[in-house]
């Protein structure tokens, strides 16, 4: 199905055609979940659903995602989950939008003063999901269980060199992997983190954070990281703002070592 055809893909299950008759469905170009995605809209204000389907181990990583959603909307805005469907080889999310646009694009819009102001109200964001006692949540993700994980990708060939970071480029994944293990803090700061708090995935709308998206990675984890991400992805505008961000997570005072180090490990996701 080509961007912005209205009708339903053959592949969609029954009871999701039925519900979605009358959409109209606009492909999601951006992100890097490995899912498919649409935008669906039916001239309604606020009405606006998005669409997930993966197949195989990415169905696998849907219903994660539907169980975190369902658990975070307690405590942060984050898309409602209205629908999921599990088939043999395939799921489907099916999400309530949540309004605005993402903070990266606000960025790179705004002025320096802006700027400011959206890395501080994203930092005070992120310290309200931080507060959230990591004991009532049920998704371990701990540096352990992430290293776990990213063997388990390496070993799939999921991983992409050709992806890596700039001061990674020419890499191989096993130098990654080994870096990665030989970082491994000792000790963490346990809270609950998004896992995946990039610009790209926080909204802002109304002069405020509306909202975060894509929440498959969520779980108890080090605090670093959804801070190192985060930093990471404020490079562009500069070590100031950066700066601001860091200072702005205090106290404690986030740690540069462990921050290295989650940025390493996101190399393998």
């Amino acid at each position: 199905m080509s961007a912005r055809t209205p009708g339903l893909p053959k592949t969609l299950p029954a009871d999701l055609r039925d519900r979605l008759a009358g959409y109209r469905w606009q492909r999601v170009t951006s992100g890097e979940s490995g899912a498919s995605v649409w935008r669906l809209t039916d001239g309604r204000p606020g009405a606006t659903l998005f669409l997930k389907t993966a197949a195989d181990r990415g169905a696998d990583d849907l219903s994660g995602e539907a169980d975190r959603l369902r658990w975070l909307a307690h405590h942060l805005p984050v898309p409602d989950v209205v629908a999921f469907v599990a088939e043999a080889d395939r799921a489907w999310l099916l999400m309530t939008a949540v309004p605005g646009r993402n903070v990266a694009q606000v960025l790179r819009r705004s002025g320096p003063a802006e700027r400011i102001a959206v890395v501080d109200a994203v930092a005070a964001f992120l310290q309200r999901l931080h507060a959230v006692p990591p004991g009532d949540c049920p998704f371990p993700a701990e540096p352990t269980v992430r290293l776990a994980q990213a063997r388990a990708r390496i070993d799939a060939g999921l991983v992409d060199p050709d992806d890596f970071d700039d001061e990674r480029a020419g890499w191989t994944v096993e130098r990654v992997w080994s870096a990665a293990q030989a970082a491994c803090p000792t000790r963490i700061d346990p809270v609950v983190t998004h896992g995946d708090f990039t610009p790209e995935n926080v909204l802002w709308h109304g002069g405020r954070v509306s909202g975060s998206i894509d929440a498959g990675r969520l779980g108890r984890a080090d605090r670093h990281q959804d801070i190192a991400l985060f930093w990471r992805g404020l490079a562009d505008h500069g070590a100031d703002l950066q700066d601001r961000f860091l200072a702005a997570m205090a106290p404690p005072t986030p740690d540069r070592a462990r921050i290295d180090f989650h940025l390493l490990l996101d190399e393998l996701f």
